[in-house]
């Protein structure tokens, strides 16, 4: 088990990003190719992860409060309480670490 304090660098600074609405720092996070997978729909490169984003996550002024955390091998699973103007409720979002950037963001549950 991987503690919040603890979380590889680019998964922490895109949860800071989208706690603090910051669609920027969300997108810096990310690999160029990097993408979503918002339960099966594929969101890929910046301009597709802002469309979503803008329509479904920073855009609905999300908030995530970690509740656990666990890494295996690239891939780290955050579960949170989501709150905000769009889905409410516990979800988890597992990220694929590659480098220095996110591969993918993958929401799970």
């Amino acid at each position: 088990m991987t503690s919040p304090d603890t979380l590889p660098t680019p998964v922490a600074a895109a949860l800071e990003a989208a706690n603090a609405g910051d669609i920027e720092g969300f997108l810096r996070s990310f690999a160029a190719e990097g993408a979503v997978d918002d339960w099966g729909r594929v969101f890929r490169g910046h301009d597709a992860i802002r469309e979503w984003s803008d329509a479904e996550f920073i855009g609905k002024q999300v908030v995530l409060d970690v509740t656990a955390v666990r890494t295996e091998g690239d891939v780290t699973t955050v579960s949170a309480r989501v709150g905000g103007k769009g889905f409410n409720g516990p979800s988890d979002f597992a990220f694929t670490v590659t480098g220095e950037r996110l591969a993918l963001m993958r929401i799970t549950g």
